[in-house]
């Protein structure tokens, strides 16, 4: 079975909503720091456990599965009718729309990847030659925003699929050469009026 434009939209929203949800529970689950044991050479970080670096991962995960979603539904052919990307950048609007949803993946997919990557550093290389070392986490608040621009990049992806449908409308409206009922009754008139001009 096809997927339609609103199955589509549907599945973008979800692993949107998703990666926000995961990429929040990481931020509130990272610890703010280890606690630093004293060793021969240094000191040895101790981290709590938490489920940060995991949720970090699962959040870009599903910001992904959003993007390449949100990416193909733009130029997926529904109904059998496929429609040039060239005809679809044309139009202003939806080029706007298609560069700001890019921006704020990459832009989210950064802050979700960085302190994920950073925390996973800290955990598996927990000592340290500095007995002053304090034992820092990643820093606090990128894993928030990143959630919250995972967010905001599947809503630009749903705005950029309906201006794609938009310019798909009208672009086989036009193909179909479809004149509405005002321009069907012109036609029938001019019809009846060079038959009747023809018979007389």
């Amino acid at each position: 079975m096809a997927p339609t434009i609103k199955q589509m939209a549907v599945i973008v929203s979800f692993f949107g909503f998703v990666s926000f949800v995961l990429g929040v529970l990481a931020e509130n689950k990272k610890p703010a720091a280890g606690a630093p044991i004293p060793n021969e050479n240094g000191v040895t970080c101790k981290y709590p456990t938490d489920p940060t670096v995991a949720l970090g991962y699962l959040s870009t995960v599903f910001l992904i599965g959003s993007t390449v979603t949100g990416y193909l539904s733009l130029f997926y052919p529904y109904k059998g009718k496929s429609i040039p990307q060239g005809v679809l950048f044309k139009h202003t609007t939806f080029f706007v729309f298609f560069n700001i949803a890019l921006f704020t993946t990459g832009l989210a997919a950064t802050m979700l990847l960085w302190p994920t990557i950073t925390e996973q550093i800290h955990l598996s290389h927990n000592v340290h030659s500095d007995v002053n070392y304090e034992c820092p986490t990643a820093k606090t608040g990128l894993l928030g925003g990143g959630a919250f621009l995972s967010l905001d990049s599947s809503l630009f992806w749903l705005i950029a699929l309906m201006l794609a449908d938009n310019v798909r409308e009208d672009f086989f409206d036009g193909e179909n050469g479809d004149k509405g009922e005002f321009g069907k009754a012109s036609s029938d008139s001019y019809d009846s009026d060079i038959g009747v001009n023809g018979s007389s």
